[in-house]
């Protein structure tokens, strides 16, 4: 069979036995945990197979995988990061008012997606916006916190409010 009709799912599947002890690998030096760089190798792959790259076209495999793992390891920080914020602020709360692990679990992806959709705004507009839907704040109290007009607080939140109509899920 030559290399062109040869079927995708082969392709797939010699970049995996061929890259995936290498990728693990370089996970692992990367985190402190083997077992989250096995994970995080596993998601690379299927990132991989869901994607639209042709595998058989890859000229730098393993500088395509790496790219893929370290946006998915930015992610995974990011998302610790998050959850460890999240469980200092649970902390701060009286022990009648602390959620069940079942409503924690809800919140933490609840804050994961908003998270994931308010990606790639600047700073700022984050910000804005979510002071004006998490805590109710007007656009002119924003304004006095982050030191700019209320117009340019109006801006920020049509700018947000636009980044959340378009992105795709």
């Amino acid at each position: 069979m030559s290399e062109a009709a040869m079927p995708a799912a082969q392709h797939f599947h010699d970049l995996y036995r061929d890259h995936r002890g290498w990728l693990e690998s370089w996970l692992r030096r990367r985190m402190s945990n083997g077992s989250d760089a096995a994970d995080l190798s596993q998601d690379t792959f299927l990132r991989v197979l869901a994607s639209s790259q042709r595998i058989a076209e890859l000229q730098e495999p393993r500088a395509y995988l790496a790219t893929v793992g370290k946006r998915l390891l930015a992610n995974f920080y990011k998302r610790r990061s998050l959850e460890q914020a999240y469980l200092d602020a649970l902390m701060l709360l009286p022990e009648e008012c602390v959620p069940s692990p079942e409503q924690r679990w809800l919140l933490l992806e609840a804050l994961q997606a908003l998270d994931e959709l308010l990606d790639g705004l600047p700073v700022a507009v984050r910000r804005a916006f979510l002071w004006s839907q998490l805590e109710g704040l007007g656009y002119a109290e924003i304004a006095e916190r982050l030191q700019v007009s209320e117009r340019t607080i109006k801006r920020y939140m049509a700018q947000a409010y636009e980044h959340c109509l378009l992105v795709e899920w």
